[in-house]
C-alpha cells in the first residue's frame, strides 16, 4: 500500500476527502525537516507511542573503528543517532495469526 491508497482507505472510513485524508497522513508521517508529527518528535529525542500499535524512537551508536572491506584499511565510523520502531502486543498478535 502506497500513501494515496492509504489516503482513499481513510477517506472511505472516516468521511473525509481524498485531499484531506492525504494531508493528514502528511501531517503525521512526513519526514521532510520540521515538518511531520512523528519525525518532529523522533527530532527532540522524545519517544511516540501509540497503544497497541507501537513505539517510534530513536537510539545512539557510539563510534568505533572499522574496515574497509575492499582494501583493509581501518576506518572510523562516526557516531550516530538512528530511529527505530517497535511493534506492540496488538500489532504482534495480529501479524502473527
Amino acid at each position: 500500500m502506497n500513501k494515496k491508497e492509504m489516503a482513499a482507505k481513510l477517506a472511505k472510513q472516516s468521511g473525509l476527502t481524498q485531499a484531506k485524508a492525504l494531508e493528514v497522513i502528511t501531517l503525521i508521517f512526513d519526514a521532510t525537516p520540521r515538518h511531520g508529527i512523528i519525525a518532529v518528535e523522533l527530532d527532540a529525542g522524545r519517544k511516540v507511542t501509540i497503544p497497541g500499535f507501537g513505539t517510534f524512537g530513536t537510539r545512539k551508536r557510539s563510534a568505533r573503528t572499522g574496515t574497509n572491506p575492499s582494501t583493509r584499511e581501518k576506518i572510523e565510523i562516526a557516531a550516530k543517532t538512528y530511529p527505530y520502531f517497535r511493534p506492540g502486543k496488538t500489532l504482534k498478535e495480529r501479524v502473527e495469526e
